[in-house]
């Protein structure tokens, strides 16, 4: 593997499949786009619009295999200060979510109404490409932004096996911890202090 390294910004198009790609098997993702044969579509869509914005907000890291695909990412918001705005925000949503529009709607008023206000830095996505998870890459991703923050950062988790990760690098559980979509799919709130 390759050393972590800043995305460059041709590559979040291939980022945003990725987190795709990764996180397929998760119930949040099937909760967002219940067709499986359009879910990889338009949540690659949805991870690329969203990581387009992290280079002005925060940052995007990258790690590679020998023969330089990307197989690992970690997609940061610093919000210790104000974020730019996201250019047509809701018409773009409305374009890439298509009839699922309403459930990504939900998941942002969710995750809107329980955002701390603290200043902290938000992991809003840590992936690793199916064939090369269990390699502690993202552990590496993870490590390597603690190593240079000086506040708080924050996730929302998906699963237990997430948890644990996250709770061996220093997360803990937040109050509420666990917060619900309208179909009952979970998230689960964590804090590093």
């Amino acid at each position: 593997m390759t050393p972590i390294r800043p995305a460059a910004t041709a590559e979040i198009p291939a980022i945003g499949r990725l987190i795709a790609y990764s996180f397929d098997h998760l119930p949040q993702n099937r909760s967002l786009v219940p067709d499986e044969a359009e879910r990889l579509t338009v949540m690659g869509d949805f991870f690329t619009f969203l990581s387009e914005s992290a280079p002005a907000g925060g940052k995007i890291d990258v790690i590679e295999d020998a023969n330089g695909g990307l197989v690992a990412t970690a997609v940061w918001f610093d919000r210790t200060r104000e974020l730019p705005e996201i250019p047509a925000y809701e018409k773009r949503m409305a374009a890439l979510a298509g009839r699922w529009l309403p459930h990504f709607q939900a998941l942002d008023e969710l995750f809107e109404k329980h955002h701390p206000e603290e200043p902290h830095w938000h992991l809003a996505f840590l992936a690793v490409h199916p064939d090369h998870q269990g390699a502690g890459l993202g552990s590496a991703l993870m490590q390597h932004t603690h190593d240079r923050l000086d506040v708080p950062a924050y996730l929302e988790a998906t699963n237990e096996d997430n948890i644990r990760l996250y709770e061996r690098h220093g997360y803990t559980r937040m109050s509420p911890f666990d917060i619900r979509l309208p179909d009952d799919t979970p998230f689960f709130r964590m804090w590093r202090p």
